[in-house]
């Protein structure tokens, strides 16, 4: 394969790189937990959303809920979201590492 070859497919490589990374802003995927807390996370693995619901703040006020509990229901719920938007984001790269294994 020539330099050129090379050069020409390691650019078209990036591109698909970039159209696949656009396209992962666009794919959002949602965890709920306990019905307090809903949390949306785009596929690029950037935070869109934490919902607290209503039913979060009154069980709050009324003590049947702990802050300490209300932060282990977020932790829980955002580490759901995210591995569902890695898990999306590695399929979506999947072609993307098999090219540049071709390139080598």
């Amino acid at each position: 394969m020539s330099i050129f070859s090379k050069a020409k497919d390691t650019f078209k490589l990036q591109r698909d790189a970039k159209k696949v990374k656009q396209e992962l802003k666009n794919i959002h995927v949602e965890a709920e937990e306990a019905g307090v807390l809903t949390v949306r996370v785009g596929a690029d693995q950037e935070v869109v959303a934490v919902e607290f619901t209503e039913k979060a703040f009154q069980e709050i006020a009324n003590g049947s809920i702990t802050r300490e509990r209300l932060s282990g229901i977020f932790v829980k719920t955002m580490n759901r979201a995210l591995k569902k938007a890695q898990e999306i984001a590695s399929q979506k790269m999947k072609g993307i590492w098999e090219q540049m294994n071709s390139l080598r």
